[in-house]
């Protein structure tokens, strides 16, 4: 019986957590450097900081899962045998 193998970097959470965790990069980075006109218009929340922030806890959370329930792709020879 051959054993499981584990999706690694082609697991679906991986890549959503890539994409989120870019993204809250992007957004972090934006509003550590907004001026305070631009917070100011959202009711002086600095919507892109936390927006950002809650991304990078979401992907993490992402990549977390992930490791710690990894999908097992069957192999070929287990396919073959049912």
């Amino acid at each position: 019986m051959a054993e499981n193998k584990k999706a690694g970097a082609f697991d679906i959470r991986v890549v959503i957590a890539a994409l989120v965790g870019i993204y809250g990069v992007v957004l972090t980075v934006l509003g550590i450097v907004e001026k305070q006109p631009e917070i100011d218009k959202a009711a002086g929340i600095n919507i892109n900081l936390w927006g950002g922030l809650a991304m990078l806890v979401f992907a993490a959370l992402f990549v977390l899962w992930a490791r710690l329930r990894p999908i097992a792709v069957p192999t070929e020879e287990e396919t073959t045998e049912q």
